[in-house]
């Protein structure tokens, strides 16, 4: 018996999401990007004027909108790729916004630069005396903030239409993963012979065979090995751009240039590796107690993310898991959970893999759409957990685009992943509470601790590995396939400890994360989870004091900085002290987990 991927008509529409709320046809799309002509010249006309505060207020007004609009072009023709990068017609529009949102950002990058020809006292005096400009006065103090990192109109211009080409690797890597790499067939648990796909790894990677484990480990990685020097080049060059735009604009490296979009300092990406390699025994005993969990000599990787209970690995329909996200959500109040429960029967979710459709899940949007989820539920456990997380960060959404004037309605990618997380642990939280059978307790136990490993000890080792290669080239260095290899086996062995083997296949792993065309992005995922961590424990011992400051966090949107608005909300990430913190609940899982297995 063979199983194939469905295709996109195959799907019902009621696991579809609905793009008709942003367009409602393609010649709505295609007049949107016509109309952006004239919102662009309305800005253009601007140019040698910002030198008064109803100028630069009448041009914010006009550069938000416009930027709005750009943005949903943008967000309805990458999504209608994601359904199936196989349609031509799709690719075509995906490629045309990106050329429309590149020319507009050209177009309007004169604007920062002139604003900075001003002094910064005169344009505190512009707020003060010009009705409405206050609510641009955390705009105007970010702009200021980098006034030694923005460059002349001219030059800021350039390197507005250089964007879409240092998107290229990024670009390449996408089509590759959703459209052009095939991984051969495996045979399932019950001799099936099933199409290997990037939706299905994440599934049979679980398998309970341990047989099936390792044939789509190593088939999959073999995908990758095919074309091992095509992706150490695309990753060279990711980095070598990353480095143009650093330099380019005078920062010290492109980790500063990275961290500095959001003022969060580089301190914090330094004490974060530092926390975690301090409580990498912990990570150690975790994969010992795996080992003998399993009944294993040596732990491979392919070993790594299979439940340690096997009878307790159920399946969860895209319904049941509904049902359990309302209940276990609820102590963030009704109005989150009637919010929440209405997006998710509104279209929002496209909930099932198809031929050509996106890996992965996500949340995305912009102001003035729904704040849409892509997932490929396959009925495990860990889906469930994967609808919670990514109904986190469109919640985050729903509050922050709903309360926040277009200016302030996207919140930085640093504050991305709390509220993800957040949803995740309280839903750990209601699991373990109301479950009597002690093997599925163990279970979530086991799958409690593997967030923590997915998410701060693996995330971590990422951010450590693209840390040391974009210093290597900063350097001077070459990166080569070999050093690249060789770097990820030993951080993968530093991580893990002597009960984990490295397999061959395992030194290119680092060619399947997407997110290192995404400089700096992953060690956010670590920094978010230790904050949510924080979060859901005021909210377990507090109660509605702990629920008010989380939803005020939720509806801050970019109103100020990332750092200020945890902090305000009760979260000081400035200091190593919540990633401790979380990982001491780490430890105290690994420590229950080591009893069992005594």
């Amino acid at each position: 018996m063979e199983i194939k991927q469905k295709k996109r008509s195959e799907i019902s529409n009621e696991f579809k999401w609905n793009l008709t709320e942003i367009f409602l046809t393609k010649e709505d799309w295609q007049k949107a990007i016509d109309s952006m002509s004239i919102k662009t010249k309305e800005i253009e006309a601007f140019k040698g004027k910002l030198k008064d505060g109803a100028s630069i207020l009448d041009c914010f007004e006009k550069l938000y909108t416009a930027s709005k609009l750009i943005g949903k072009i943008y967000v309805y023709a990458n999504m209608t790729m994601h359904e199936d990068a196989n349609v031509s017609e799709a690719q075509g529009m995906a490629s045309l916004a990106e050329s429309e949102y590149t020319k507009f950002n050209a177009a309007v990058s004169f604007v920062d630069p002139e604003i900075l020809e001003n002094d910064y006292e005169v344009v505190k005096g512009f707020v003060k005396n010009t009705a409405g400009l206050d609510a641009y006065a955390h705009v105007l103090d970010n702009l200021f903030r980098t006034k030694a990192h923005t460059l002349s109109a001219e030059v800021e211009e350039i390197l507005a239409n250089a964007n879409e080409i240092s998107k290229a690797p990024s670009k390449i890597n996408e089509m590759l993963d959703s459209a052009d790499m095939k991984f051969g067939e495996i045979k399932d648990e019950d001799g099936n012979s099933v199409e290997l796909t990037p939706g299905r790894y994440g599934s049979y990677i679980r398998s309970k065979d341990r047989r099936v484990r390792k044939d789509v480990f190593d088939a999959y990685h073999e995908g990758y090995a095919k074309l091992k020097n095509t992706f150490t080049t695309m990753y060279s060059q990711s980095i070598k751009s990353d480095m143009f735009f650093a330099k380019t604009r005078k920062y010290e490296s492109s980790r500063a240039a990275s961290l500095s979009n959001y003022n969060i300092p580089v301190s914090v990406y330094d004490n974060l590796i530092e926390a975690v390699h301090e409580f990498l025994p912990v990570m150690h005993r975790y994969v010992a107690v795996r080992k003998k969990a399993l009944n294993l000599d040596k732990v491979h990787m392919y070993d790594m993310f299979c439940p340690m209970i096997e009878e307790a690995d159920t399946n969860v329909s895209y319904e049941e898991a509904k049902k359990k996200l309302a209940e276990g959500l609820a102590p963030l109040g009704k109005e989150y959970i009637d919010a929440m429960s209405k997006g998710m029967e509104s279209s929002w979710i496209d909930v099932y893999e198809n031929e050509g459709k996106m890996t992965g899940a996500y949340s995305w949007g912009v102001q003035g759409t729904p704040p849409y989820v892509l997932m490929n539920y396959d009925n495990k456990i860990g889906d469930m957990f994967t609808l919670a997380h990514e109904m986190g960060h469109s919640m985050h959404s729903y509050y922050s685009w709903g309360t926040q004037p277009k200016q302030y309605g996207s919140y930085s990618l640093f504050l991305a992943e709390v509220a993800s997380t957040v949803n995740e642990a309280l839903l750990m939280e209601h699991m373990l509470k109301t479950t009597d059978d002690p093997k599925v307790r163990l279970f979530l136990i086991g799958e409690y601790i593997d967030q923590f490993r997915g998410t701060v000890f693996r995330q971590t080792m990422f951010a450590e590995f693209e840390h040391i290669m974009h210093e290597q080239l900063e350097k001077g260095e070459p990166m080569t396939l070999e050093g690249a290899c060789k770097t990820y086996r030993e951080l993968v062995e530093k991580y893990h400890g002597p009960d984990f083997h490295a397999d061959e296949f395992l030194d290119i792993e680092w060619m399947r994360i997407s997110h290192f065309y995404r400089a700096f992005y992953v060690y956010q995922y670590s920094t978010g989870y230790s904050s949510a961590i924080a979060f859901a424990k005021r909210i377990k011992e507090e109660g509605e004091p702990a629920v008010k400051d989380y939803l005020d966090f939720l509806k801050a949107g970019s109103s100020d900085y990332s750092i200020n608005i945890l902090k305000k909300a009760g979260v000081d990430m400035s200091t190593p002290e919540p990633v401790r913190e979380a990982l001491k609940v780490f430890d105290e899982l690994v420590t229950m987990l080591e009893k069992e297995y005594e």
